[in-house]
């Protein structure tokens, strides 16, 4: 039996002001898809909301647009992946054997109080298995409980994109929080790489996250060591 894999996307496209569009950063999607598929994983999108996943115009300009993000875009089937994708409630989380959130600052937006992406989460996690995200990705885990009301990432070394990287990215003054700072208040030990934007990733258990959209490989390589 192949494993499988839950890809995680967002619905949203543009910031609380309608003037700034954002959404999936697809190069995330893409090099994670690209190293799960070369080891043969099944993989699978899912949303909060099912249907649609607009792109973050950014992810598509140089140098964050690259040969497997390009080679996606040219690809009717796949781009047809990200029209029709699922909702929480059509997923069964016994089918799956690692949950992987992808980033995007869109997901801030509607990855935190997903019910759904929630119950999938606190399942695949608390059976052993994989629980996974990159960059922006963590937020998905922000709000994620378990059966005994603890947070999943409390105690928990983790990473996911840094406030630093936000003033860097000059979005700072547009996103609706700070992720860093909400994970360390649910008792996270969140660790990030001495410079920002370089590949870091982190591995707690069967908990495995990468800082930012360079991480995505080195993420989904852990996750299918692990795996």
């Amino acid at each position: 039996m192949s494993k499988r894999i839950l890809n995680v996307v967002t619905n949203v496209g543009h910031y609380d002001d309608p003037g700034h569009p954002t959404g999936l950063w697809l190069s995330e999607l893409t090099h994670a898809w690209h190293v799960f598929d070369e080891h043969g994983f099944e993989q699978t999108l899912v949303s909060p909301a099912g249907g649609a996943v607009p792109l973050e115009p950014r992810a598509l300009k140089f140098p964050n647009y690259d040969k497997t993000a390009k080679a996606w875009r040219n690809d009717p089937a796949r781009m047809a992946l990200l029209e029709s994708t699922l909702s929480p409630e059509q997923v069964d989380s016994a089918d799956y054997d690692a949950i992987f959130f992808t980033g995007g600052h869109a997901v801030m937006y509607d990855f935190p109080d997903s019910a759904g992406l929630q119950r999938i989460t606190r399942e695949i996690y608390e059976r052993g298995d994989i629980v996974s995200s990159v960059c922006h990705g963590y937020c998905g885990l922000l709000n994620t409980k378990l059966s005994d009301g603890s947070y999943l990432i409390a105690g928990k070394k983790m990473t996911g994109f840094a406030w630093q990287e936000e003033v860097l990215a000059r979005v700072d003054k547009l996103v609706p929080y700070n992720a860093e700072k909400m994970a360390k208040e649910r008792g996270a030990l969140y660790e990030k790489a001495k410079l920002p934007f370089v590949s870091y990733a982190v591995v707690d258990g069967n908990l495995v996250t990468g800082q930012n959209p360079g991480s995505a490989k080195e993420t989904a390589r852990k996750v299918a060591a692990r795996l």
